[in-house]
């Protein structure tokens, strides 16, 4: 992702743009096959239409591109410019492209309407943009945010952000959260380069569109460093997702303070905290939606320390969580292109406390995954396309026993699922997409506390299974029905515990309600990342606590 100025951050880098000089002149257009304004509509037409990217059907395009191609033929210069954006992707400057703004703003197009800068922003740069993620360039003079007769619908006039600026005036500051009216929770933002909170720029998600309509898509921008920071990024604490909010209709959660983390002579780092506070999660009520800023730091090894060790997400006693050793491999990844996996698996030495998953071709040591060397004679043109933009991907880092913290390299977001993140925002395990912009750097995973649902979990399937053989064998207490609760507990299985050991992280496409991707299954390239030693854990706990039966 490129920055956040004006509190929002690019989904998509734009190409490189010149501020415009009081008279801008056209360059030529380099592409020799490329129409000008005195060709025939349909030559131009069909030339346009071969650079569509897919975010609207094939009629629909047409219809789009026929209609504004009449509208410009009496203003030639401007036609001119739109075929020379289009047709060299923006990298030659260009005037704007204007047509007559409607009464409500709207254009309609073959039976629909819509905002016309967005439609062609649509139909020839982003496929699944959302209306309210447009910010136009500071040299347009007919943006249409500036409310002119005419409205610039040159897509390279634009650029796509996260939700720019949202009225709040009517919000309620507690902690870093803003309640909006609906009783849906919107964390600040950080601007790249601003050393602060911006409160007059808070990131609405991008599914949220101007009518209401909610994602569960929950983003993650990264913290702007100031110049006191080290080169590597690396500080002392960890901040911990906060926070007292109220929602209308819902509870009210208990502040966190900062954890702090300290060292133990054992080969693990160990994380403790100093937390005056109750530290129960806060409660996210009213819409689907919980769009936030999660920005964290890692801990600096240099001020790590020894000390008594607590736990980071409850009181549980501190120290290492299993006596055993660390197993071979702390984690293997597996990578698939929509539902099928792709090349072997790969495992990463516990020798390697770092992994980078990119998309290149030559990998440099054990502890780099490269899915740019991996073949598949079925790949689809989406994979095909989403494959180029990987590019530097990610990388993993185990901390303490078994910790793991992600940083975005790609210049694109990456989408992630993880409980521990559901977990800090108060949701329910597997209920949100994790929407991680490049260059955050952000923990997604906690061992101690994985460790602890896991424990709870067993123990809840292993009463509810109790329950049930007493109430088939006529042993129930009577006034006291199994419930609908402990029948679900009582379903609980292996696989249900395993998932709480795993990371799922799609690149570069997105998937729930607000995308048409329905599961991570249905993304071009995705990576699905097993946990060793949260799974060493899991056997130890389905040793002392079976749910499926005795374990040898």
């Amino acid at each position: 992702m490129v920055g956040l100025a004006g509190g929002g951050g690019h989904l998509y880098p734009s190409p490189p743009m010149q501020p415009n000089p009081p008279e801008m002149r056209e360059l030529p257009v380099i592409n020799s096959a490329a129409p000008t304004s005195a060709d025939a509509c349909l030559s131009i037409v069909h030339s346009l239409m071969c650079h569509r990217q897919g975010g609207e059907t094939e009629s629909f395009s047409k219809r789009a591109i026929e209609s504004l191609v009449k509208k410009l033929k009496e203003k030639r210069d401007e036609l001119d410019s739109l075929i020379t954006a289009i047709t060299t992707n923006g990298s030659h400057p260009s005037k704007c492209v204007t047509i007559q703004r409607t009464l409500d703003g709207r254009l309609q197009v073959a039976g629909r309407k819509g905002f016309p800068h967005v439609i062609y922003a649509r139909i020839w740069r982003w496929p699944d943009l959302h209306k309210n993620e447009l910010k136009h360039i500071k040299y347009c003079q007919f943006a249409f945010d500036l409310k002119c007769d005419s409205v610039c619908v040159n897509p390279y006039h634009y650029e796509r952000v996260v939700s720019p600026g949202i009225d709040l005036s009517g919000l309620t500051l507690q902690s870093g959260v803003s309640v909006l009216p609906g009783g849906r929770l919107v964390k600040d933002e950080y601007s790249v380069g601003g050393g602060g909170v911006s409160t007059s720029g808070v990131t609405v998600g991008g599914g949220m569109d101007v009518d209401g309509e909610m994602n569960q898509t929950i983003q993650h921008h990264p913290l702007p460093q100031s110049s006191s920071q080290s080169s590597n990024s690396q500080q002392s604490f960890v901040s911990v997702l906060p926070v007292t909010a109220t929602a209308a209709g819902g509870s009210q959660g208990s502040p966190v303070s900062p954890v702090h983390l300290h060292h133990q002579n054992n080969g693990y780092n160990v994380g403790t905290a100093t937390n005056p506070y109750n530290t129960g999660a806060p409660q996210w009520t009213g819409a689907n939606t919980l769009t936030y800023t999660q920005s964290m730091q890692p801990p600096d090894h240099r001020h790590l320390q020894r000390g008594n060790h607590s736990d980071v997400t409850g009181n549980m006693s501190g120290g290492l969580l299993s006596t055993q050793p660390a197993p071979e491999y702390w984690c293997s990844v597996a990578y698939f292109e929509l539902d099928t996996q792709v090349g072997e698996t790969f495992k990463v030495s516990s020798s390697c406390p770092t992994v980078t998953v990119d998309g290149y071709v030559d990998p440099s040591g054990g502890n780099r995954f490269c899915l740019g060397a991996l073949s598949n004679v079925h790949r689809t043109d989406q994979s095909e396309r989403a494959r180029l933009h990987i590019g530097k991907g990610v990388v993993l880092d185990l901390r303490g026993e078994g910790d793991v913290w992600l940083r975005c390299l790609s210049e694109h977001s990456v989408f992630v699922q993880s409980y521990y993140l559901d977990r800090e925002a108060g949701r329910a395990p597997g209920d949100a997409v994790h929407k991680i912009y490049p260059a955050a750097y952000i923990k997604v995973f906690d061992l101690r506390q994985c460790h602890k649902q896991m424990r709870g979990q067993a123990a809840t399937a292993q009463a509810a299974a109790a329950a049930q053989a007493a109430a088939v064998a006529g042993h129930l207490t009577p006034g006291a029905p199994i419930t609908k609760n402990l029948s679900a507990a009582a379903g609980i299985g292996v696989d249900d515990l395993r998932r709480l050991c795993i990371l799922r992280l799609s690149f570069v496409k997105g998937w729930g309600p607000d995308y048409p991707r329905t599961s991570i299954k249905d993304t071009p390239c995705w990576i699905e990342v097993h946990l060793h030693r949260a799974l060493q854990l899991l056997d130890e706990v389905l040793h002392t606590m079976p749910i499926d039966g005795p374990r040898d």
